[in-house]
């Protein structure tokens, strides 16, 4: 296989908070998509624009279920409503949703976090970067296997994926065929190719809410970006 046949393989996540821009993404080539609402890092998008979204969209969108900004601990009242939330995306008829929790030592909290994966399915379960919070990537690693979690979006526990990119293979060699690696944060088209060969993975997370930026990075996997519409 050619190298350009391989990064054509390669999947591309575009993060998204609106239906344009969600539109704009799938355009130039997105695989899928990750519907967030408003704030640093994305919180839980509101029930029509997920529905909104799915009703448009012909390629799978994950949703964003984050109560709020700052750290990932979250008390009684915070996990009801991440509950609430997943069932409000499986009625809207995401293909996925994606969350973490974590301890006040900074590890994953499996006993809530295994409720709302089993809440979340037939849908697929994704960790979002709560996990480069953690303090030993190997165990939160396990952790996220027992859970039976698809996909976990990492930037190595760098600041970036660029920078991260050492432990983003290290990742891809270790978490088996059942969780797929994910390498987001930062991710643009002057970091694309050397992150995707220097790690090993087959999934990309780029913020798209800048369609041209993200069309920039499209184009460096080889996709087509059709011309715009008159």
């Amino acid at each position: 296989m050619s190298d350009l046949e391989s990064l054509q393989r390669v999947m591309v996540e575009a993060c998204v908070d609106s239906v344009e821009c969600a539109l704009a993404s799938e355009r130039v080539g997105a695989g899928r998509v990750e519907l967030c609402g408003p704030g640093v890092g994305g919180t839980t998008p509101s029930y029509g624009l997920m529905s909104r979204c799915r009703e448009r969209l012909r390629i799978p969108m994950h949703v964003m279920i984050r109560p709020r900004e700052g750290n990932f601990e979250y008390n009684e009242d915070e996990f009801e409503t991440m509950l609430r939330d997943i069932h409000a995306a499986r009625s809207a008829r995401a293909d996925g949703v994606v969350f973490g929790m974590l301890r006040d030592d900074g590890t994953l909290d499996e006993d809530p976090m295994r409720v709302l994966v089993d809440a979340s399915r037939p849908m697929r379960v994704g960790c979002h970067r709560a996990f480069d919070a953690t303090p030993d990537a190997g165990e939160a690693l396990q952790t996220l296997l027992r859970l039976g979690v698809d996909l976990v979006l990492t930037s190595g526990h760098a600041p970036t994926a660029a920078a991260g990119r050492a432990q983003l293979k290290t990742y891809c060699n270790h978490s088996g065929s059942t969780l797929t690696i994910m390498a987001g944060g930062g991710v643009r088209a002057s970091n694309l190719l050397d992150t995707i060969r220097e790690t090993g993975v087959r999934e990309v997370h780029i913020r798209a809410t800048d369609p041209d930026v993200f069309a920039e990075a499209m184009k460096q996997l080889g996709r087509r970006i059709p011309e715009p519409l008159s």
